[in-house]
Protein backbone atom coordinates (compact mmCIF):
# COMPACT_ATOMS: atom_id res chain seq x y z
CA UNK A 1 0.00 0.00 0.00
CA UNK A 2 1.30 3.78 -0.67
CA UNK A 3 2.61 5.88 1.97
CA UNK A 4 0.65 8.50 3.23
CA UNK A 5 0.72 11.59 1.00
CA UNK A 6 1.77 14.45 2.90
CA UNK A 7 1.53 18.41 1.33
CA UNK A 8 -1.20 19.96 -1.00
CA UNK A 9 -2.79 16.41 -1.16
CA UNK A 10 -3.00 15.91 2.42
CA UNK A 11 -4.51 18.99 3.03
CA UNK A 12 -7.27 19.45 0.46
CA UNK A 13 -10.93 19.88 2.19
CA UNK A 14 -12.39 16.59 1.04
CA UNK A 15 -15.29 15.48 2.66
CA UNK A 16 -16.83 11.87 3.63
CA UNK A 17 -17.28 8.39 2.12
CA UNK A 18 -20.83 8.10 0.44
CA UNK A 19 -23.02 6.50 2.10
CA UNK A 20 -26.37 6.01 0.58
CA UNK A 21 -26.26 6.05 -3.00
CA UNK A 22 -27.78 4.10 -5.28
CA UNK A 23 -26.03 2.34 -8.08
CA UNK A 24 -25.96 4.46 -11.39
CA UNK A 25 -26.98 2.52 -14.12
CA UNK A 26 -26.53 -1.24 -11.89
CA UNK A 27 -27.03 -4.50 -13.77
CA UNK A 28 -28.77 -7.77 -12.00
CA UNK A 29 -26.22 -8.60 -9.28
CA UNK A 30 -28.25 -11.19 -7.82
CA UNK A 31 -32.17 -12.17 -7.23
CA UNK A 32 -33.27 -11.16 -3.75
CA UNK A 33 -32.71 -13.94 -1.06
CA UNK A 34 -36.10 -15.19 0.05
CA UNK A 35 -35.45 -15.52 4.12
CA UNK A 36 -34.57 -19.33 4.56
CA UNK A 37 -32.81 -21.36 7.10
CA UNK A 38 -29.31 -20.13 7.39
CA UNK A 39 -27.03 -22.71 6.72
CA UNK A 40 -23.18 -22.50 6.99
CA UNK A 41 -20.98 -22.56 4.08
CA UNK A 42 -16.95 -22.61 3.66
CA UNK A 43 -17.46 -18.76 3.50
CA UNK A 44 -19.15 -18.44 6.85
CA UNK A 45 -16.48 -17.14 9.65
CA UNK A 46 -17.49 -18.10 12.60
CA UNK A 47 -16.54 -16.03 15.75
CA UNK A 48 -13.24 -16.06 17.52
CA UNK A 49 -13.08 -17.48 21.00
CA UNK A 50 -13.41 -15.35 23.33
CA UNK A 51 -9.61 -14.01 24.69
CA UNK A 52 -10.48 -10.92 26.86
CA UNK A 53 -11.74 -11.64 30.62
CA UNK A 54 -15.47 -12.05 30.93
CA UNK A 55 -16.06 -12.40 27.51
CA UNK A 56 -18.66 -15.20 26.16
CA UNK A 57 -17.96 -18.40 24.89
CA UNK A 58 -17.89 -18.33 21.18
CA UNK A 59 -20.82 -18.39 19.16
CA UNK A 60 -22.22 -21.55 17.37
CA UNK A 61 -24.20 -19.60 14.91
CA UNK A 62 -23.19 -18.60 11.10
CA UNK A 63 -21.57 -15.34 11.39
CA UNK A 64 -22.18 -14.02 7.95
CA UNK A 65 -25.57 -13.31 6.56
CA UNK A 66 -27.54 -12.97 3.17
CA UNK A 67 -27.62 -9.46 1.74
CA UNK A 68 -31.32 -8.33 -0.34
CA UNK A 69 -29.77 -6.92 -3.16
CA UNK A 70 -32.14 -5.15 -5.77
CA UNK A 71 -30.62 -4.91 -8.98
CA UNK A 72 -31.15 -1.00 -9.71
CA UNK A 73 -32.71 -0.19 -6.85
CA UNK A 74 -32.11 2.83 -4.51
CA UNK A 75 -31.36 1.98 -0.68
CA UNK A 76 -34.30 3.05 1.55
CA UNK A 77 -35.25 6.51 1.12
CA UNK A 78 -34.67 8.96 4.33
CA UNK A 79 -37.61 10.39 5.68
CA UNK A 80 -39.32 12.66 3.63
CA UNK A 81 -39.03 16.51 5.24
CA UNK A 82 -41.79 17.90 7.52
CA UNK A 83 -43.19 20.98 6.69
CA UNK A 84 -41.27 23.82 8.12
CA UNK A 85 -41.51 27.75 7.69
CA UNK A 86 -37.77 28.12 7.24
CA UNK A 87 -36.47 28.48 3.26
CA UNK A 88 -33.81 26.28 2.11
CA UNK A 89 -31.70 27.95 -0.05
CA UNK A 90 -30.52 26.08 -3.25
CA UNK A 91 -30.57 22.41 -3.75
CA UNK A 92 -30.86 19.75 -0.51
CA UNK A 93 -28.76 17.53 -2.30
CA UNK A 94 -26.34 19.58 -3.27
CA UNK A 95 -25.85 21.01 0.36
CA UNK A 96 -25.79 17.62 1.76
CA UNK A 97 -23.27 16.84 -1.20
CA UNK A 98 -20.97 19.45 0.34
CA UNK A 99 -20.85 17.60 3.83
CA UNK A 100 -20.48 14.65 1.87
CA UNK A 101 -17.65 12.93 -0.15
CA UNK A 102 -17.47 13.37 -4.46
CA UNK A 103 -19.91 9.69 -4.93
CA UNK A 104 -18.42 7.95 -8.07
CA UNK A 105 -20.35 7.75 -11.05
CA UNK A 106 -20.89 4.81 -13.54
CA UNK A 107 -19.42 4.61 -16.89
CA UNK A 108 -21.45 2.31 -19.13
CA UNK A 109 -18.03 0.53 -20.04
CA UNK A 110 -17.30 -0.37 -16.71
CA UNK A 111 -20.10 -1.11 -15.30
CA UNK A 112 -21.71 0.13 -11.43
CA UNK A 113 -19.15 1.79 -9.74
CA UNK A 114 -18.16 -0.67 -6.49
CA UNK A 115 -18.89 1.64 -3.58
CA UNK A 116 -22.10 2.18 -5.33
CA UNK A 117 -23.26 -1.64 -5.24
CA UNK A 118 -21.83 -1.71 -1.98
CA UNK A 119 -23.68 1.50 0.02
CA UNK A 120 -27.19 0.01 -1.91
CA UNK A 121 -26.97 -3.68 -0.24
CA UNK A 122 -29.85 -4.44 2.24
CA UNK A 123 -28.16 -6.09 4.89
CA UNK A 124 -30.07 -8.68 7.15
CA UNK A 125 -28.30 -10.12 10.08
CA UNK A 126 -28.35 -13.20 11.78
CA UNK A 127 -30.81 -13.25 14.41
CA UNK A 128 -28.00 -14.36 17.17
CA UNK A 129 -24.94 -13.48 16.44
CA UNK A 130 -26.16 -9.87 14.19
CA UNK A 131 -23.16 -10.58 11.86
CA UNK A 132 -23.93 -10.14 8.01
CA UNK A 133 -24.30 -13.78 5.60
CA UNK A 134 -22.99 -13.83 1.92
CA UNK A 135 -25.36 -15.77 -0.34
CA UNK A 136 -23.06 -15.24 -2.92
CA UNK A 137 -19.48 -15.02 -2.22
CA UNK A 138 -18.23 -14.38 -5.96
CA UNK A 139 -20.08 -11.05 -6.05
CA UNK A 140 -18.45 -9.80 -3.21
CA UNK A 141 -14.71 -11.04 -4.19
CA UNK A 142 -15.92 -8.95 -7.83
CA UNK A 143 -16.88 -6.24 -5.50
CA UNK A 144 -13.84 -6.43 -4.19
CA UNK A 145 -11.78 -6.72 -6.75
CA UNK A 146 -13.38 -3.38 -8.85
CA UNK A 147 -12.33 -1.81 -5.69
CA UNK A 148 -8.64 -2.99 -5.37
CA UNK A 149 -9.04 -1.56 -9.42
CA UNK A 150 -9.93 1.88 -8.46
CA UNK A 151 -7.30 1.86 -5.44
CA UNK A 152 -4.32 1.31 -7.49
CA UNK A 153 -3.95 4.39 -9.41
CA UNK A 154 -5.07 6.37 -6.41
CA UNK A 155 -2.54 8.65 -4.79
CA UNK A 156 -4.36 10.95 -2.50
CA UNK A 157 -4.75 10.04 1.27
CA UNK A 158 -8.59 10.54 1.53
CA UNK A 159 -9.32 8.15 -1.54
CA UNK A 160 -6.81 5.86 -0.38
CA UNK A 161 -8.62 5.78 2.95
CA UNK A 162 -11.79 5.38 1.49
CA UNK A 163 -10.88 2.72 -0.65
CA UNK A 164 -9.04 0.52 1.78
CA UNK A 165 -11.01 0.50 4.09
CA UNK A 166 -14.38 -0.28 2.46
CA UNK A 167 -12.55 -2.97 0.96
CA UNK A 168 -11.42 -4.20 4.22
CA UNK A 169 -15.31 -4.26 4.84
CA UNK A 170 -15.79 -6.30 1.89
CA UNK A 171 -12.68 -8.56 3.17
CA UNK A 172 -14.21 -8.97 6.53
CA UNK A 173 -17.73 -10.20 5.50
CA UNK A 174 -16.15 -12.88 3.24
CA UNK A 175 -14.05 -14.16 6.07
CA UNK A 176 -10.38 -13.13 4.91
CA UNK A 177 -9.72 -11.10 8.50
CA UNK A 178 -6.05 -11.12 7.65
CA UNK A 179 -6.72 -9.08 4.53
CA UNK A 180 -9.04 -7.01 6.62
CA UNK A 181 -6.78 -6.20 8.96
CA UNK A 182 -4.23 -4.82 6.87
CA UNK A 183 -6.47 -3.03 5.03
CA UNK A 184 -7.87 -1.29 8.03
CA UNK A 185 -4.91 -0.32 9.28
CA UNK A 186 -3.52 0.95 6.53
CA UNK A 187 -6.83 3.31 5.64
CA UNK A 188 -6.45 4.50 9.66
CA UNK A 189 -2.85 5.81 8.30
CA UNK A 190 -4.24 7.52 5.49
CA UNK A 191 -6.78 8.49 7.18
CA UNK A 192 -4.71 10.31 10.06
CA UNK A 193 -2.83 11.85 7.20
CA UNK A 194 -5.95 13.94 6.04
CA UNK A 195 -6.41 15.22 9.58
CA UNK A 196 -10.23 14.99 9.16
CA UNK A 197 -12.39 13.99 12.10
CA UNK A 198 -15.02 12.32 10.36
CA UNK A 199 -12.46 10.02 7.68
CA UNK A 200 -10.92 8.94 10.55
CA UNK A 201 -13.72 8.34 12.65
CA UNK A 202 -15.24 6.03 10.07
CA UNK A 203 -11.44 4.61 9.27
CA UNK A 204 -11.45 3.87 13.07
CA UNK A 205 -14.69 2.15 13.00
CA UNK A 206 -14.51 -0.06 10.02
CA UNK A 207 -10.76 -1.15 11.77
CA UNK A 208 -13.15 -2.21 14.80
CA UNK A 209 -15.13 -4.12 13.28
CA UNK A 210 -12.40 -6.51 12.03
CA UNK A 211 -10.72 -6.55 14.98
CA UNK A 212 -13.72 -7.78 16.99
CA UNK A 213 -14.53 -10.23 14.28
CA UNK A 214 -10.84 -11.23 15.06
CA UNK A 215 -11.56 -11.98 18.65
CA UNK A 216 -9.36 -8.54 19.92
CA UNK A 217 -12.15 -6.97 21.75
CA UNK A 218 -10.05 -4.70 23.90
CA UNK A 219 -8.71 -3.12 20.91
CA UNK A 220 -11.88 -2.91 19.23
CA UNK A 221 -14.48 -1.59 21.94
CA UNK A 222 -10.96 1.38 22.31
CA UNK A 223 -11.09 2.00 18.64
CA UNK A 224 -15.30 1.94 18.51
CA UNK A 225 -15.13 4.96 21.82
CA UNK A 226 -12.51 6.86 20.07
CA UNK A 227 -14.17 6.90 17.08
CA UNK A 228 -17.65 8.06 18.16
CA UNK A 229 -16.88 12.54 18.85
CA UNK A 230 -19.66 13.97 19.86
CA UNK A 231 -18.49 16.49 16.90
CA UNK A 232 -19.59 14.07 14.06
CA UNK A 233 -23.39 13.82 13.03
CA UNK A 234 -26.10 12.12 15.44
CA UNK A 235 -27.11 9.64 12.42
CA UNK A 236 -23.58 8.52 12.49
CA UNK A 237 -23.13 8.53 15.90
CA UNK A 238 -26.15 6.15 16.14
CA UNK A 239 -24.56 3.68 13.74
CA UNK A 240 -21.32 3.96 15.70
CA UNK A 241 -23.46 2.36 19.35
CA UNK A 242 -25.23 -0.05 17.11
CA UNK A 243 -21.26 -1.77 16.25
CA UNK A 244 -20.31 -1.29 19.69
CA UNK A 245 -23.20 -2.98 21.01
CA UNK A 246 -22.22 -5.93 18.69
CA UNK A 247 -18.61 -6.05 20.00
CA UNK A 248 -20.38 -6.18 23.22
CA UNK A 249 -22.50 -8.72 22.66
CA UNK A 250 -19.53 -11.22 21.23
CA UNK A 251 -17.98 -10.45 24.87
CA UNK A 252 -21.89 -11.52 26.90
CA UNK A 253 -21.66 -7.55 27.94
CA UNK A 254 -25.29 -7.98 27.83
CA UNK A 255 -26.03 -5.19 29.99
CA UNK A 256 -22.92 -2.56 28.01
CA UNK A 257 -24.84 -4.09 24.50
CA UNK A 258 -27.87 -2.91 25.32
CA UNK A 259 -27.01 1.00 26.22
CA UNK A 260 -25.74 0.54 22.92
CA UNK A 261 -28.44 -0.33 21.13
CA UNK A 262 -31.00 2.16 23.11
CA UNK A 263 -28.44 5.22 22.56
CA UNK A 264 -28.39 4.18 18.82
CA UNK A 265 -32.06 4.36 18.96
CA UNK A 266 -32.29 7.75 20.61
CA UNK A 267 -29.68 9.58 18.40
CA UNK A 268 -31.56 8.61 15.19
CA UNK A 269 -34.25 11.55 15.68
CA UNK A 270 -35.60 11.27 12.43
CA UNK A 271 -37.80 7.93 11.45
CA UNK A 272 -35.53 5.37 10.36
CA UNK A 273 -37.51 2.02 9.80
CA UNK A 274 -34.16 0.28 8.74
CA UNK A 275 -32.16 1.13 12.17
CA UNK A 276 -34.91 1.00 13.77
CA UNK A 277 -35.74 -2.90 12.58
CA UNK A 278 -31.67 -3.60 13.43
CA UNK A 279 -32.03 -2.35 16.38
CA UNK A 280 -35.13 -4.41 17.75
CA UNK A 281 -33.27 -7.51 16.40
CA UNK A 282 -30.24 -6.52 18.77
CA UNK A 283 -32.40 -5.88 21.69
CA UNK A 284 -34.04 -9.48 21.12
CA UNK A 285 -30.52 -10.82 20.91
CA UNK A 286 -29.77 -9.19 24.16
CA UNK A 287 -32.36 -10.76 25.80
CA UNK A 288 -32.11 -14.20 24.56
CA UNK A 289 -28.64 -14.25 25.99
CA UNK A 290 -29.49 -12.35 28.97
CA UNK A 291 -32.09 -15.23 29.26
CA UNK A 292 -29.64 -17.96 28.80
CA UNK A 293 -26.74 -16.40 30.38
CA UNK A 294 -27.61 -13.74 32.83
CA UNK A 295 -26.78 -10.19 32.78
CA UNK A 296 -22.86 -10.73 31.94
CA UNK A 297 -20.42 -7.95 33.50
CA UNK A 298 -21.59 -4.51 35.06
CA UNK A 299 -21.27 -2.20 31.52
CA UNK A 300 -17.45 -0.09 31.57
CA UNK A 301 -16.66 3.12 31.98
CA UNK A 302 -15.12 5.57 29.00
CA UNK A 303 -11.96 5.51 30.59
CA UNK A 304 -11.82 1.80 31.74
CA UNK A 305 -12.90 1.27 27.36
CA UNK A 306 -9.79 3.61 26.57
CA UNK A 307 -7.96 2.39 29.21
CA UNK A 308 -7.13 6.02 30.33
CA UNK A 309 -5.20 5.72 33.80
CA UNK A 310 -6.46 8.18 36.44
CA UNK A 311 -3.68 10.56 37.99
CA UNK A 312 -3.39 11.70 41.26
CA UNK A 313 -5.63 14.00 42.57
CA UNK A 314 -5.01 17.05 44.89
CA UNK A 315 -5.91 16.27 48.68
CA UNK A 316 -4.89 19.23 51.15
CA UNK A 317 -3.86 17.38 54.61
CA UNK A 318 -5.33 19.32 57.94
CA UNK A 319 -2.77 18.14 60.21
CA UNK A 320 0.35 19.92 58.17
CA UNK A 321 -1.72 22.27 56.54
CA UNK A 322 0.02 21.49 53.16
CA UNK A 323 -1.39 19.84 49.28
CA UNK A 324 -0.27 16.04 48.72
CA UNK A 325 -1.83 14.18 46.05
CA UNK A 326 -4.11 10.77 46.65
CA UNK A 327 -4.48 7.84 44.27
CA UNK A 328 -8.06 6.32 42.88
CA UNK A 329 -8.14 4.34 46.37
CA UNK A 330 -7.72 6.98 48.28
CA UNK A 331 -4.23 6.29 49.33
CA UNK A 332 -1.51 8.89 49.68
CA UNK A 333 0.88 8.76 46.90
CA UNK A 334 2.69 11.84 46.91
CA UNK A 335 3.29 13.10 50.28
CA UNK A 336 1.82 16.74 51.59
CA UNK A 337 4.45 19.43 50.99
CA UNK A 338 3.23 22.34 48.77
CA UNK A 339 1.32 25.55 49.33
CA UNK A 340 -0.40 25.19 46.04
CA UNK A 341 -1.22 22.47 43.77
CA UNK A 342 -2.66 22.31 39.93
CA UNK A 343 -4.15 18.82 38.67
CA UNK A 344 -2.25 16.93 36.85
CA UNK A 345 -2.69 17.11 33.19
CA UNK A 346 -0.79 15.28 30.38
CA UNK A 347 1.44 13.52 33.05
CA UNK A 348 2.03 16.70 34.92
CA UNK A 349 1.71 18.96 37.22
CA UNK A 350 2.36 22.35 38.48
CA UNK A 351 3.27 22.49 42.65
CA UNK A 352 4.59 25.25 44.82
CA UNK A 353 6.50 24.76 47.90
CA UNK A 354 5.93 26.39 50.89
CA UNK A 355 9.23 29.20 50.71
CA UNK A 356 8.97 29.46 46.79
CA UNK A 357 6.98 31.80 45.37
CA UNK A 358 8.05 30.22 41.72
CA UNK A 359 6.18 27.02 41.17
CA UNK A 360 7.58 23.04 39.82
CA UNK A 361 6.77 20.88 37.91
CA UNK A 362 6.63 17.01 38.95
CA UNK A 363 5.17 13.52 37.33
CA UNK A 364 2.65 11.35 38.67
CA UNK A 365 5.22 9.68 40.89
CA UNK A 366 6.38 12.96 42.36
CA UNK A 367 9.63 13.39 40.47
CA UNK A 368 10.67 16.77 40.15
CA UNK A 369 10.77 17.75 35.81
CA UNK A 370 11.63 21.44 36.43
CA UNK A 371 12.71 22.91 39.46
CA UNK A 372 11.06 25.95 41.23
CA UNK A 373 14.52 28.09 40.68
CA UNK A 374 13.41 28.26 36.81
CA UNK A 375 11.36 31.34 37.97
CA UNK A 376 8.25 30.63 36.89
CA UNK A 377 5.21 32.92 38.77
CA UNK A 378 2.74 32.35 36.09
CA UNK A 379 2.00 28.38 34.81
CA UNK A 380 -0.65 26.63 32.74
CA UNK A 381 -1.28 23.06 32.37
CA UNK A 382 0.71 20.80 29.63
CA UNK A 383 -1.29 19.90 26.64
CA UNK A 384 0.00 18.69 23.55
CA UNK A 385 2.92 18.40 25.51
CA UNK A 386 3.91 22.05 25.84
CA UNK A 387 2.77 24.57 28.99
CA UNK A 388 1.98 28.41 28.47
CA UNK A 389 4.59 29.70 31.60
CA UNK A 390 5.45 33.55 32.44
CA UNK A 391 8.14 34.80 34.66
CA UNK A 392 5.82 37.97 35.97
CA UNK A 393 2.33 35.82 35.84
CA UNK A 394 0.94 38.89 33.82
CA UNK A 395 1.95 38.51 30.46
CA UNK A 396 5.02 37.57 28.31
CA UNK A 397 3.44 34.26 28.11
CA UNK A 398 6.04 31.67 26.31
CA UNK A 399 5.89 27.90 25.76
CA UNK A 400 8.14 25.23 27.12
CA UNK A 401 8.37 21.43 26.99
CA UNK A 402 8.48 18.95 30.26
CA UNK A 403 12.20 19.28 30.36
CA UNK A 404 11.82 23.24 30.43
CA UNK A 405 13.50 23.92 27.31
CA UNK A 406 11.65 27.12 25.74
CA UNK A 407 9.89 25.86 22.59
CA UNK A 408 8.19 29.34 21.69
CA UNK A 409 10.12 32.21 22.85
CA UNK A 410 7.63 34.97 21.33
CA UNK A 411 6.18 36.83 24.48
CA UNK A 412 2.38 36.92 24.35
CA UNK A 413 -0.47 38.76 26.39
CA UNK A 414 -2.58 35.98 26.86
CA UNK A 415 -2.47 32.48 25.33
CA UNK A 416 -4.83 29.73 25.67
CA UNK A 417 -3.85 25.86 25.81
CA UNK A 418 -2.84 24.02 22.71
CA UNK A 419 -5.23 21.53 21.37
CA UNK A 420 -4.73 19.53 18.31
CA UNK A 421 -1.48 20.92 17.48
CA UNK A 422 -2.83 24.51 17.61
CA UNK A 423 -3.19 27.32 20.60
CA UNK A 424 -5.08 30.61 20.35
CA UNK A 425 -2.63 33.39 21.79
CA UNK A 426 -3.37 37.27 21.72
CA UNK A 427 -0.65 40.05 20.42
CA UNK A 428 -2.33 43.46 20.40
CA UNK A 429 -5.26 40.84 18.54
CA UNK A 430 -6.03 37.10 19.38
CA UNK A 431 -5.03 34.75 16.43
CA UNK A 432 -3.74 31.46 16.88
CA UNK A 433 0.10 29.55 16.68
CA UNK A 434 1.00 26.08 16.01
CA UNK A 435 3.36 24.38 17.97
CA UNK A 436 6.73 25.64 16.75
CA UNK A 437 5.19 29.03 16.87
CA UNK A 438 4.02 30.25 13.59
CA UNK A 439 0.99 32.29 13.26
CA UNK A 440 -2.07 30.12 12.04
CA UNK A 441 -4.53 32.78 12.70
CA UNK A 442 -3.46 36.33 12.08
CA UNK A 443 -3.76 38.54 15.50
CA UNK A 444 -6.59 40.42 14.22
CA UNK A 445 -10.32 39.12 16.20
CA UNK A 446 -11.18 40.33 19.58
CA UNK A 447 -11.80 36.19 20.74
CA UNK A 448 -12.46 32.98 20.27
CA UNK A 449 -15.55 31.50 21.39
CA UNK A 450 -16.27 28.16 20.00
CA UNK A 451 -19.39 26.98 20.55
CA UNK A 452 -20.95 23.70 19.50
CA UNK A 453 -23.97 22.14 19.40
CA UNK A 454 -23.37 19.32 22.44
CA UNK A 455 -23.20 22.35 24.97
CA UNK A 456 -19.79 22.69 25.04
CA UNK A 457 -17.65 25.67 24.45
CA UNK A 458 -14.09 24.71 23.29
CA UNK A 459 -10.57 27.64 23.82
CA UNK A 460 -9.94 27.35 20.30
CA UNK A 461 -10.06 24.90 17.64
CA UNK A 462 -12.82 21.70 17.81
CA UNK A 463 -11.51 18.19 17.44
CA UNK A 464 -12.41 19.06 13.57
CA UNK A 465 -10.15 21.92 13.00
CA UNK A 466 -12.48 24.75 12.70
CA UNK A 467 -12.66 27.66 15.51
CA UNK A 468 -15.20 30.50 16.23
CA UNK A 469 -13.62 34.38 16.14
CA UNK A 470 -15.24 37.15 17.32
CA UNK A 471 -14.81 40.40 15.78
CA UNK A 472 -16.10 42.91 17.37
CA UNK A 473 -18.76 40.87 18.90
CA UNK A 474 -19.52 39.46 15.27
CA UNK A 475 -18.96 35.71 14.91
CA UNK A 476 -17.46 33.90 12.09
CA UNK A 477 -15.19 30.79 11.52
CA UNK A 478 -11.51 30.11 10.55
CA UNK A 479 -9.82 26.71 9.93
CA UNK A 480 -7.23 25.31 11.03
CA UNK A 481 -4.61 26.43 8.36
CA UNK A 482 -5.94 30.06 9.09
CA UNK A 483 -8.71 30.33 6.27
CA UNK A 484 -11.87 32.27 7.00
CA UNK A 485 -14.38 29.83 6.02
CA UNK A 486 -17.58 32.38 7.60
CA UNK A 487 -16.73 35.79 7.52
CA UNK A 488 -17.36 37.29 11.06
CA UNK A 489 -20.76 39.06 10.12
CA UNK A 490 -23.03 37.22 12.65
CA UNK A 491 -24.37 38.05 15.72
CA UNK A 492 -24.52 34.63 17.29
CA UNK A 493 -23.25 31.30 15.62
CA UNK A 494 -22.31 27.61 16.63
CA UNK A 495 -20.77 25.11 14.86
CA UNK A 496 -22.82 21.90 13.74
CA UNK A 497 -21.66 18.55 12.49
CA UNK A 498 -22.88 18.93 8.69
CA UNK A 499 -23.54 22.85 9.22
CA UNK A 500 -23.13 26.10 10.98
CA UNK A 501 -26.06 27.25 12.96
CA UNK A 502 -26.26 31.24 12.65
CA UNK A 503 -28.28 34.19 14.43
CA UNK A 504 -30.19 37.14 12.10
CA UNK A 505 -30.30 40.27 13.03
CA UNK A 506 -33.75 39.67 14.74
CA UNK A 507 -32.40 36.97 16.68
CA UNK A 508 -34.05 34.41 14.34
CA UNK A 509 -31.95 31.19 13.22
CA UNK A 510 -30.91 29.57 10.14
CA UNK A 511 -27.58 27.78 8.60
CA UNK A 512 -25.45 27.64 6.48
CA UNK A 513 -23.12 24.49 4.71
CA UNK A 514 -20.25 23.80 5.47
CA UNK A 515 -18.51 25.84 2.64
CA UNK A 516 -19.92 28.78 4.42
CA UNK A 517 -22.97 29.30 1.87
CA UNK A 518 -26.96 30.31 3.07
CA UNK A 519 -28.53 26.63 3.30
CA UNK A 520 -32.19 27.51 5.64
CA UNK A 521 -32.43 31.22 5.84
CA UNK A 522 -32.48 33.13 9.38
CA UNK A 523 -36.24 32.53 9.74
CA UNK A 524 -36.76 29.91 12.51
CA UNK A 525 -37.22 30.45 16.28
CA UNK A 526 -34.50 29.04 17.80
CA UNK A 527 -31.58 26.87 16.84
CA UNK A 528 -32.85 23.60 18.26
CA UNK A 529 -35.63 24.01 15.21
CA UNK A 530 -32.90 24.58 13.09
CA UNK A 531 -31.13 21.40 14.30
CA UNK A 532 -34.34 19.22 13.98
CA UNK A 533 -34.49 20.52 10.56
CA UNK A 534 -30.90 19.73 9.43
CA UNK A 535 -31.82 16.25 10.40
CA UNK A 536 -34.33 15.83 8.10
CA UNK A 537 -33.13 17.31 5.35
CA UNK A 538 -29.53 16.14 5.53
CA UNK A 539 -29.28 12.24 5.37
CA UNK A 540 -25.48 11.92 4.72
CA UNK A 541 -24.39 9.45 7.29
CA UNK A 542 -25.36 6.31 6.57
CA UNK A 543 -21.85 4.79 6.10
CA UNK A 544 -21.12 0.96 5.23
CA UNK A 545 -19.42 -0.13 8.27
Amino acid sequence: AAAPVTGEAAAAPVSPAPVSAAPVSANPVSPAAPPTPTVATPDTVLPVAASAAGAATALSAPTMLHPLVRPGAAPTPAAEPAATTATVTGDAAAAAAATAEPEPEATPEAGPDPEQVLAAYEWRFHHETLRELVDNPDELREIRDRLTEKLTPATDNPTRARLLSLRAVVSRILGDLTKALSDGKMALVHAEATGELRRIALAKARLAHVLQWRGDFTEADKLFAEANSTELPDRLRATMHEHAGRSCLDQGRYMEAFNHFEKALELRKVEDPELISRTEMALDAVSMKIAENGMGPYPRSMDEILQVSKPPVPRFDERVQCWGFAGSDGRTVISPAFADVQPFRDGAAWVRRPEMETWELIDEAGTRLIDGRAGWLGVGSFSDGLAWVSRDGAGNWVAIDKQGRVIISTGFEDVRPFRRGLAAVRRGGWGAVDKQGRAVVPFQFTGFATALTDGRYVDGFSDEGLAIVDAGGRKGVVDRTGAVVVPPVHPALVIHPVAFLIAGPSGRWGALDRKGRPFIDPELPSRQVVMEELDRLLADTKPVL
